[in-house]
């Protein structure tokens, strides 16, 4: 206990008694991210500096604290959980974009800065950033970087690590390097590509060189409505097949579109099955050239109706079926568990009947609302975890879902990461010996192991979910988390 004070003092040297905290209705806030997780740090920092950061680490490495690292706490695997307690650094206060580059199309930020801020920042020039995750309005450019974040427009521009050039990066012991660079390609191991997913578990990205596109000339979003999800994905089969890479195609089932009806009238048919969201974009005789080729292939599926939306404003309109799924689902139940699976695109239609089933056999409704131009589906499996059991039969479903986009061909995690939630399934991916040499890539970056601990590797130290319970009761009856 006087070793952790003694440790305590030495930060509020560093940053100032303002910008710790250790008190424990103070720590109550950074106890959980975006999902289901519970866990709550030491103590919580804010730097302002790469040289704080690296006082810190340094602080951290003499006393053997374990090192957790969150931006915005919108994460969906339990990332920025300090499920091993210690020093978490927050890095809201280093948000400023450094450096827009227009010649170069790139730009220089600092990890707190928030992803849609750069992204307006940049079209201020005719840029644009393009990973734009559903969080994009509140995630944080570092944890983008950590979980290798994608969203709907990475069908045709990939994900984080695709525009990645290079960072300044903060090692276990202290040390400060950089990996990568201003250029797309470099000499030697790609240790840029190494750190962009590692979760945290490598270092802190304290500065970040990130490339940036030309705005499209035309932008086209188009909504079709299905009588079930199968037509919805058979329409995004028929529309790759024919060479068509849309810069989005994103469905929504039934019983999302109800929850999104109740939070704001998108003027949806409350009959509808699902409907897909399409998004062209390009030079003007292509996005017209495309765009009545969709119209057709959609006909021949069996659409029941299509809207076309060209100006911002239809379009912002139309975006609202799919960036406020999420958020809506609230109408339906306190709580939901996010399963974030991949599967091979001509296989949705399998992994989708496979989650109803399973959540049928279960007696756990799910809605679903997913990336289907890439197969990321995003299941959401809908409970109360006030009720006793709940959260152990949730889980249980969002690991038999996995194991299901496993057994087609699939994979863990699209875009939001291992963490807590998905370590102990990572056998079914991957063998022990390669397990055993990620580890020891790890071990490059960080040989003690004490950032982020207990994510990912399912060997790793084990989490305790009577956390998540005991909060639960803490809150109290009546309350939401």
């Amino acid at each position: 206990m006087n070793r952790k004070s003694k440790f305590i003092r030495r930060l509020e040297r560093v940053l100032g008694e303002d910008y710790v905290i250790s008190h424990p209705d103070e720590l109550f806030v950074y106890e959980y991210d975006g999902s289901i997780d519970r866990a709550f740090p030491s103590v919580v920092v804010f730097p302002n500096s790469v040289e704080q950061i690296v006082d810190l680490m340094r602080l951290a490495n003499q006393y053997e604290v374990p090192v957790v690292t969150r931006g915005s706490g919108t994460g969906l695997s339990g990332g920025a959980i300090a499920s091993s307690g210690g020093l978490q650094i927050a890095l809201t206060r280093m948000n400023a974009i450094l450096s827009i580059d227009i010649a170069n199309k790139s730009a220089i930020v600092e990890p707190g800065v928030i992803n849609l801020k750069l992204d307006e920042a940049a079209r201020k020039h005719q840029l644009r950033y393009a990973p734009d995750p559903s969080s994009q309005s509140a995630c944080t450019l570092g944890g983008n970087i950590a979980e290798n974040a994608g969203g709907p427009h990475c069908l045709a521009y990939g994900t984080t690590t695709n525009h990645v050039l290079g960072m300044e990066v903060v090692l276990e012991n202290g040390s400060k390097t950089w990996l990568g660079g201003r250029l797309r390609e470099s000499k030697g191991y790609d240790l840029r590509g190494a750190f962009v997913g590692s979760e945290g578990t490598f270092g802190v990205a304290t500065k970040i060189i990130l490339r940036l596109l030309q705005s499209p000339p035309v932008t086209k979003t188009y909504l079709g409505v299905f009588s079930c999800v199968a037509l919805a994905c058979e329409a995004v089969s028929l529309i790759i097949s024919e060479g068509l890479i849309p810069a989005a195609m994103e469905i929504v089932d039934s019983l999302t579109i109800n929850a999104i009806q109740k939070t704001n009238d998108v003027g949806l048919p409350k009959d509808a099955g699902s409907v897909l969201l399409i998004e062209l974009e390009g030079r003007i005789g292509e996005v017209e050239e495309q765009g009545e080729k969709v119209e057709e292939l959609l006909k021949l599926v069996g659409v029941l109706e299509y809207r076309l939306a060209s100006e911002k404003l239809e379009r912002e309109v139309l975006w609202k079926t799919r960036k406020g799924a999420l958020g809506a689902l609230g109408n339906l139940a306190p709580n939901y568990y996010l399963v974030d699976g991949v599967v091979p695109r001509t296989r949705l239609v399998e992994i989708l009947e496979k989650v109803n089933l399973i959540g049928e056999e279960h007696g756990i409704k799910i809605a679903n609302v997913f990336h289907a131009g890439d197969g990321n589906i995003h299941p959401c499996i809908l409970f109360d975890e006030r009720k006793s059991g709940e959260l152990e039969r949730v889980i249980q479903v969002g690991g038999e879902i996995l194991e299901a986009c496993v057994a087609l061909g699939g994979t863990l995690s699209g875009e939001h990461g291992i963490g807590l939630e998905k370590k102990a399934y990572m056998p079914l991916v991957f063998s022990p010996r390669d397990l055993e040499l990620m580890l020891q890539v790890r071990k490059v970056f960080a040989p003690a192991g004490r950032l982020n601990p207990g994510k990912i590797f399912p060997d790793a130290i084990a989490y305790d979910y009577r956390q998540q319970r005991e909060a639960v009761r803490n809150a109290g009856p009546g309350s939401y988390l």
